[in-house]
């Protein structure tokens, strides 16, 4: 198995080191690969959208290609997880900030976002989650988005407060928080072994 990290902008190694983690507990061979260009996305089994700033790295996904070979990879039915800013840029809709910035998204998952729904960065916390199939889970909210409406096609799997925090949608898993700055690797294990049966 092979999963791409796309590594424009973000917390990029954290996903490579977890991803790697999750394989070795689940006994899987594969390789893991950070990439800045088209051409490994395409050739991937699985690809993960990490955090970061959605601005940047929607212009420059879809600058250099990657945007569009991640379109295939769904269409396609691979496994693709996005991660704070990597859920707002697989969203259909945005709020007011994605509007206001330009911000291309890939629209992938019939959700609408809203963009820092838990305050800037001081206001950054870690909280328990109960993630559906999974159990309790550890979550880091940084400058975190929200989904604020769910399509009928999507299952929520997380909530915090009044907003779902995780959501899946076929072969797209959409997360608001980052699974990959603490030690459990439950989430991706739960992302390889839906790319396992894809």
């Amino acid at each position: 198995m092979r999963v791409a990290v796309v590594g424009v902008q973000g917390d990029v190694e954290e996903h490579v080191f977890a991803t790697k983690r999750a394989m070795r507990n689940l006994g899987v061979d594969g390789e893991v690969i950070a990439t800045r260009k088209r051409g490994v996305v395409a050739k991937s089994d699985a690809v993960i959208l990490p955090g970061g700033e959605s601005t940047t790295i929607s212009k420059l996904i879809f600058r250099e290609g990657i945007a569009e070979e991640i379109l295939l990879a769904a269409e396609e039915g691979k496994q693709i997880m996005g991660t704070c800013a990597g859920l707002i840029l697989l969203a259909s809709e945005g709020d007011e900030q994605v509007a206001k910035t330009g911000t291309k998204l890939l629209r992938l998952m019939d959700i609408s976002v809203r963009r820092n729904a838990f305050g800037r960065q001081r206001e950054s916390f870690q909280c328990s989650l109960n993630f559906e199939g999974v159990g309790e889970v550890p979550a880091v909210f940084i400058r975190a988005p929200a989904i604020t409406r769910i399509g009928k096609d999507v299952k929520p799997l997380a909530h915090l407060n009044e907003f779902v925090v995780a959501a899946q949608q076929k072969n797209i898993l959409a997360l608001a928080f980052h699974p990959e700055l603490t030690e459990d690797t439950r989430i991706h294990e739960y992302f390889l072994r839906n790319a396992l049966k894809s």
